[in-house]
C-alpha cells in the first residue's frame, strides 16, 4: 500500500506547477510549529518507555514510533529553517537505563506504554489532518499527507499488538433504547 501512496505523491509533486511557492501562510506556519513541538515532546517520552519495558514486541513498536518521530521532525526542521520559521526548543534526550532497575512504583506497565503510544499517534493523525486541510502550498500539503499516512500505518500495528495483548481500552457498547442486549 505504501508504494501506491508514494506513487500518488510523486505524481502530484511532478504535476504541480508551483516552481516558486509563496511563503507559508500563518496557518501553515503554526501547523509546522505545533507538530514539531508535539514530536519534540514525544521523543523523550518514547525514550523513557524504551527504558521501562522488557516486552520485545512493545520495544520494537516503541523504537519504530521514535524513529518515525525523529524522521518527521528532521523533515519539518529542514522546511522550517528554509522558510525562516523559528524552531521551538527541543528537550534533552534521555540516557539509556536498565528496565529491571526501575522500582515497580515508578515503572509504567506495558499497557500504559502501549496506550500512551496509541494516544500520541491518534493526536498526531488529527494534527496532520488539520494541517493538511489548512495547507495551500502543495509541498506542505503533501508533507502532511505523508506524515498522516506514516502515522496511520504505525497506528494499525500498535492497535493489533494492543488487541493481541489485551491492552486495548474499549468503551462500553451502545445499546439504543429498546434494542436487545445480545
Amino acid at each position: 500500500m505504501i508504494n501506491v501512496i508514494e506513487t500518488l505523491l510523486d505524481y502530484i509533486k511532478n504535476s504541480s506547477t508551483d516552481d516558486s511557492p509563496p511563503r507559508p501562510h500563518i496557518g501553515e506556519t503554526m501547523g509546522c510549529w505545533l507538530y514539531f513541538t508535539a514530536l519534540a515532546e514525544e521523543i523523550p517520552a518514547l525514550e523513557t518507555c524504551l527504558n521501562t519495558t522488557t516486552n520485545s514486541e512493545l520495544l520494537k513498536l516503541t523504537q519504530d514510533s521514535k524513529t518515525l518521530a525523529e524522521s518527521q521532525i528532521d523533515t519539518l526542521k529542514k522546511l522550517m529553517i528554509k522558510e525562516g520559521i523559528p524552531l521551538p526548543e527541543i528537550p534533552a534526550t534521555k540516557p539509556k537505563s536498565d528496565p529491571n532497575s526501575i522500582p515497580l512504583g515508578a515503572k509504567a506497565t506495558d499497557s500504559e506504554i502501549a496506550n500512551l503510544i496509541s494516544v500520541k499517534i491518534a493526536s498526531n493523525i488529527v494534527m496532520c489532518s488539520t494541517n493538511m486541510g489548512q495547507s495551500i502550498r502543495t509541498d506542505i500539503g503533501l508533507m502532511w499527507l505523508k506524515f498522516h499516512t506514516e502515522k496511520v500505518i504505525l497506528g494499525s500495528k500498535v492497535k493489533i499488538l494492543m488487541q493481541q495483548k489485551g491492552w486495548l481500552k474499549i468503551p462500553p457498547y451502545y445499546y439504543p433504547p429498546g434494542a436487545p442486549h445480545n
